[in-house]
């Protein structure tokens, strides 16, 4: 690999990057959306071409790993979008009582269980996508036994925070797998 061309070229090719294409005015819903999609892309992006290797750790004693970070987004998506602002009663995916870390610590290579990881995390995207787009505002709220209240604005907002920070663990972490680097 030279140092000549963009680190983005790695994972987008030599073509715009497919991500950061929304509008850089306008609605404050369209803008939050794209931003979130923005950023799950990128977890995707960081992931792609990678299977049993999806699992691989970061360094001693830390469990962290791109399959881990999946099912942490997983269920981070269930839990604000389905727990905390649709109000329903299901349980986390990924994590337990007595189990907190069950999403990096359970996180196996074979190709079941990053099929399973991939198909919960994208179903859960999707229900968060379905529960924006129906809701008639962005001040619909819900209540979290964390933050208390919270709205959809702040939920969008936390996300958008939340994915941005596991994709710079994501670089490294893929950085480490194949010495793929980007943005």
């Amino acid at each position: 690999m030279t140092s000549s061309g963009r680190r983005a070229e790695i994972f987008t090719g030599t073509g715009p990057d497919p991500r950061f294409s929304g509008s850089g005015t306008g609605d404050e819903r369209r803008m939050l959306v794209d931003f979130l999609r923005d950023q799950r892309a990128t977890l995707e992006m960081k992931c792609a071409g990678l299977s049993g290797e999806l699992a691989q750790r970061s360094v001693e004693p830390s469990t962290l790993s791109l399959l881990g970070l999946i099912r942490h987004l997983a269920d981070v998506e269930r839990r604000w979008f389905r727990q905390v602002l649709a109000a329903q009663d299901v349980p986390l995916l990924f994590c337990a009582e007595g189990n907190a870390d069950g999403d990096f610590d359970a996180a196996a290579s074979d190709s079941e269980s990053v099929a399973a990881s991939w198909a919960a995390w994208r179903a859960e995207v999707a229900f968060a996508d379905r529960l924006v787009r129906h809701a008639p505002h962005l001040d619909i709220e819900g209540y979290d036994s964390w933050r208390g209240r919270v709205s959809l604005r702040w939920v969008l907002i936390h996300m958008v925070e939340e994915y941005a920070r596991h994709n710079g663990h994501a670089d490294l972490l893929r950085e480490r797998i194949d010495g793929a680097r980007g943005l």
